[in-house]
């Protein structure tokens, strides 16, 4: 069993107990589910986390994506994509976070070629002049027994039927057949939301992984948000109590490879004592 806060191993108690989160997303679901310490300095002590190629490359494709969908269908051609690809290309070189990627001129063309080459995949995937999108990168909100989930939806669009298909990009590639389904419960979630804020729920949702072209879909069923209710109000409420104890555990795996916090973790050789140091710098930095 892992230590308790204050008892060895370099865990110390803070001098009082951590405050939630203010919202849930989907991403912190997952996060609290992979590792609870991970989620608690992302989430709850706000650290810094360095930014990744395939992450910086996926807000690139899904920008271009979204300029793809600003056109009308008729002119949601080919060339609009590669098009709406620069466009994103001259904005990302802005982004603080490509910025600190730090590429050097091969690597970064690299990078841009692999984002070309998953917009590539995205067109021989669907035909977007098909699409009706009435929602783009489109946040939604609401309370859910006085908890408030937020989520980002890539697209929310209407089938031929007129029903509501939530549609989510991934620039990964798709997972195998044992991890599918807790790919699909994340989409699931905005499932939820839809149901709570428009009175219905989507006759759809989709992953659209531009990896290797691969879809993901299922249909939402009343079932399956009730189940999904009340596994968010018994997260909620472990988050809760480990604020209360001040006791979020590492879970050590392959995730760790990954991870930022490296230097702060336990079971990483890190020391958590530096995490208020860290905490208070990264608030200074956000003031600025």
């Amino acid at each position: 069993m892992w230590p308790r806060p204050g008892c060895q191993r370099g865990l110390v108690p803070l001098a009082m107990a951590l405050v939630p989160p203010e919202t849930l997303s989907p991403s912190k679901i997952s996060s609290f589910k992979d590792c609870a310490l991970a989620f608690r300095f992302s989430a709850i002590d706000h650290l810094p986390e360095e930014p990744s190629p395939a992450a910086v490359r996926g807000t690139l494709v899904h920008l271009a994506l979204e300029h793809l969908f600003e056109h009308n269908a008729a002119d949601r051609t080919p060339d609009a994509a590669r098009a709406a690809l620069q466009q994103a290309v001259a904005e990302i070189q802005a982004d603080p976070e490509f910025i600190e990627l730090a590429l050097d001129a091969t690597a970064e063309q690299a990078f841009f070629d692999e984002a070309a080459a998953l917009v590539e995949a995205y067109l021989e995937m669907e035909d977007p002049s098909t699409v009706h999108p009435i929602g783009l990168e489109l946040m939604l909100e609401t309370r859910l027994d006085g908890l408030r989930l937020r989520g980002i939806i890539d697209r929310l669009e209407l089938d031929d039927d007129g029903g509501l298909v939530v549609t989510d990009y991934k620039t990964g590639r798709s997972p195998g057949p044992a991890y599918q389904q807790g790919r699909l419960g994340g989409v699931a979630f905005y499932a939820l939301l839809c149901e709570e804020l428009f009175g219905v729920l989507p006759s759809r949702v989709q992953l659209l992984y531009l990896g290797d072209r691969t879809v993901l879909a299922t249909v939402p069923t009343q079932q399956a948000t009730r189940s999904l209710r009340r596994k968010v109000a018994a997260l909620w409420q472990a988050v809760e109590t480990a604020c209360e104890r001040e006791d979020f555990r590492p879970r050590p795996g392959p995730l760790c490879n990954w991870c930022s916090f490296q230097a702060y973790c336990p079971a990483q050789g890190g020391d958590i004592s530096l995490v208020e140091a860290a905490r208070s710098t990264s608030a200074g930095q956000l003031a600025c």
